[in-house]
């Protein structure tokens, strides 16, 4: 199983115009991208998360804001990561718990390895940590 990590997307542009940042498969992502999500209005009293993916990969940025994500493996490991900038992004593999914390208006954007399908999550924490 591969770790959680951070990456860096290149910032291309100037103050006076802006920037853009460019997130492309076999590049940074480093799977196919077959599915693309946002969320935001989360209230930033709300976690969110908590749960893990079978086979899903996911790489995601705070386009918006400031969000935390803490990712752990069943083995108790964790990752902590602070997305503040929308040129930073994480790279999270399939069988993370993960939990996260929004501040007030961030946009997370994912993409995602796999389309939907319900039956790729663990919400259970004790099946997680215990594999059932």
């Amino acid at each position: 199983m591969k770790e959680p990590k951070e990456i860096a997307f290149q910032s291309i542009g100037q103050p006076d115009l802006g920037y853009i940042s460019v997130a492309q498969y076999e590049d940074l992502v480093p799977f196919e991208i077959k599915r693309v999500y946002w969320t935001y209005f989360t209230p930033n009293h709300i976690v969110r998360g908590n749960h893990a993916h079978k086979q899903l990969k996911q790489v995601i940025v705070a386009v918006s804001g400031v969000i935390d994500f803490t990712l752990e493996d069943s083995n108790g490991n964790t990752f902590e990561f602070v997305l503040d900038n929308p040129n930073k992004g994480i790279y999270v593999p399939e069988g993370y718990w993960r939990t996260i914390r929004f501040s007030h208006s961030a946009v997370l954007l994912c993409l995602a390895s796999e389309n939907y399908d319900e039956k790729d999550y663990i919400r259970d924490y004790s099946e997680f940590k215990h594999g059932k």
